[in-house]
């Protein structure tokens, strides 16, 4: 364990009391086990940071090991996006491993297991299957094919893996105990037949291991000491631990599965299904769409994998499901980036305040800090003008003394720059402001010392001088889903749930040391939020998504719902 104090969460004190029982700490081994038919989502980031924290904690190795045993869901993409969410979240994996390296192992086990009257070939249809079950209270019914002798059930599981049958008329089932009081453990499905391309062993296999045959069995081949998973796994321990029971060498290491609970995120899915769903349907862009809950969608909104990470450390593990609202995800991902993300000047909702006395033609260079949290503070040029661009709500013509932005006849100071006071405005013929007048203290620039730069006034509003202004698109974010829970009533689709102003695109003003910026940088712009350069940038138009505001305004909407 880390040398640096703490309390140990439960699946820590299940490590250290097998540690304490004569486990030895060179036997450690974890894994993260994803299936590869879909992108990762923010409850796989919790897994994955549970098994590489325990790997970095313990000095232990941590496999990347994809359940590859359904070729009909699964693709090399996912693969692909998995490795990259995995290494942007900063961790790195013992060994590449996949359940399809094992699929000759795991037949050669179930030959013996059929040699040995513990596996059959059933030929009943899944429907015939699911009435001979039984209920959790009543017994389940012997298949008329459990009896099958040896021989016979060979030559059918061979036949099997050769292709000689279509889909869905044979399978191969444990022979455990129908009357079991767990289900899981009345003669399960170790295989069935699947006439699909594999994107690791092609045409090979006409036949593909079950989760639970395949996952425990992989678990052994790979030595892990310590098989993590969430909570509706918990069932499936007593199968797990039979499976192993066929095929364990006492002088090898035994693995342990364990449970924990599912921390669900407010205002999201996170089932692939339903996540696949919404790109099929066109919901989302795909599956980077910022507003999804997946790792790809999180990174591309501007989230930092630190944020991530501390979320997942704050969140901790736990024994019962829990449904954490998304603020807390946004607190820290909005206290990583305070730190990290340079200030800029940025308006998106744009009205002119032309300064009447400053000269025509003149420009000036002003100095602006970069981030008020760097220990040596460093600074830019933004170009100062006579007309500026402002946020539109940062004037009212009448305000009340509450008001502490610009108005007509009182003073507010232009971040870096000049201290100015409202003095009119031009209206169009609706009525509404296109230009607001203002005169500027020419004595009052930031930083220079005079006795008016120190002047105290009790507003600051940024500003883009509209000279250089560079356009960008904007896209502004709200939650996918406008209730907290829109997985939680089996009654209702959860599409039902969806927020339909979940993205405003609009167009803001920038200053133009932002025309270099790249595909993934961040900024705080000031006043405003944080945001992050989009991948559709291109060279002729900047694309910023908003990654977070800076504060949490969505629990005032709340509250007052």
């Amino acid at each position: 364990m880390s040398t640096k104090e703490k309390s140990l969460n439960f699946i820590e004190q299940i490590i250290e009391e097998d540690l304490k029982n004569g486990l030895s700490q060179d036997k450690l081994r974890f894994r993260f086990p994803p299936e590869p038919n879909g992108y990762l989502h923010i409850g796989h980031a919790s897994s994955i940071c549970l098994n590489f924290g325990l790997g970095l904690d313990y000095q232990a190795p941590v496999n990347l090991r994809f359940d590859d045993t359904n070729p009909a869901k699964e693709e090399q993409e996912y693969v692909d996006a998995i490795k990259k969410d995995v290494q942007w979240l900063g961790y790195q994996w013992a060994e590449e491993c996949y359940a399809s390296d094992y699929f000759q192992q795991l037949y050669d086990w179930t030959v013996a297991l059929i040699k040995k009257g513990k596996a059959y070939v059933d030929s009943q249809t899944s429907e015939e299957m699911a009435k001979q079950k039984g209920t959790p209270t009543q017994a389940g019914v012997d298949s008329p094919y459990r009896n099958r002798s040896v021989e016979e059930n060979l030559d059918l599981f061979e036949r099997m893996k050769n292709g000689e049958f279509e889909e869905g008329t044979h399978i191969l089932r444990a022979k455990i105990d129908m009357a079991s009081t767990n289900m899981l453990m009345r003669d399960p499905i170790m295989y069935r037949i699947l006439h699909k391309h594999h994107h690791r062993t092609g045409e090979k296999w006409c036949i593909y291991p079950m989760y639970d045959w395949a996952h425990g069995e992989s678990d052994y081949l790979e030595q892990i000491s310590h098989s993590f998973c969430t909570l509706e796994f918990l069932p499936h321990r007593e199968l797990y631990d039979w499976f192993l029971d066929q095929i364990i060498d006492t002088g090898k290491v035994r693995p342990k599965q364990r449970e924990f609970a599912r921390r669900n995120l407010s205002h999201t899915v996170v089932s692939k299904r339903k996540l696949l769903q919404l790109v099929q349907e066109g919901h989302v862009t795909g599956w980077d769409d910022p507003r999804m809950s997946t790792i790809s969608g999180m990174r591309r909104r501007g989230y930092t994998p630190t944020a991530i990470r501390n979320f997942a450390d704050t969140i901790g593990i736990a024994k019962r499901d829990n449904l954490i609202d998304v603020s807390l995800l946004e607190f820290c991902v909005r206290e990583d980036l305070n730190k990290t993300a340079p200030r800029v000047m940025a308006v998106l909702d744009p009205v002119k305040l032309i300064l009447t006395n400053y000269p025509e033609g003149k420009e000036e260079w002003l100095d602006a800090e970069n981030n008020q949290e760097e220990e040596i503070m460093t600074y830019r040029k933004v170009p100062f003008s006579k007309e500026l661009y402002i946020e539109r709500e940062d004037f009212l013509e009448e305000a009340n003394s509450k008001f502490f932005r610009l108005t007509l006849g009182k003073e507010v100071r232009l971040k870096n720059a000049y201290i100015i006071k409202g003095e009119s405005v031009v209206k169009d013929a609706d009525g509404n402001i296109t230009e607001i007048h203002a005169t500027y203290d020419e004595d009052s620039r930031s930083g220079s010392g005079s006795e008016a730069s120190q002047r105290k006034v009790k507003g600051t509003i940024h500003w883009v001088s509209v000279a250089h202004a560079v356009p960008a698109e904007i896209r502004i974010y709200d939650r996918l889903f406008s209730h907290e829970n829109p997985d939680g009533n089996k009654d209702i689709n959860f599409k039902e749930f969806l927020n339909p102003n979940s993205l405003e695109i609009i167009t803001g003003y920038l200053e133009p040391s932002l025309k270099t910026a790249v595909d993934g940088d961040r900024f705080q712009f000031q006043r405003l939020g944080y945001f992050c350069v989009d991948r559709d940038t291109t060279a002729d138009k900047l694309v910023f998504n908003k990654t977070v505001g800076l504060r949490d305004t969505w629990a005032k909407v709340e509250s007052k719902e």
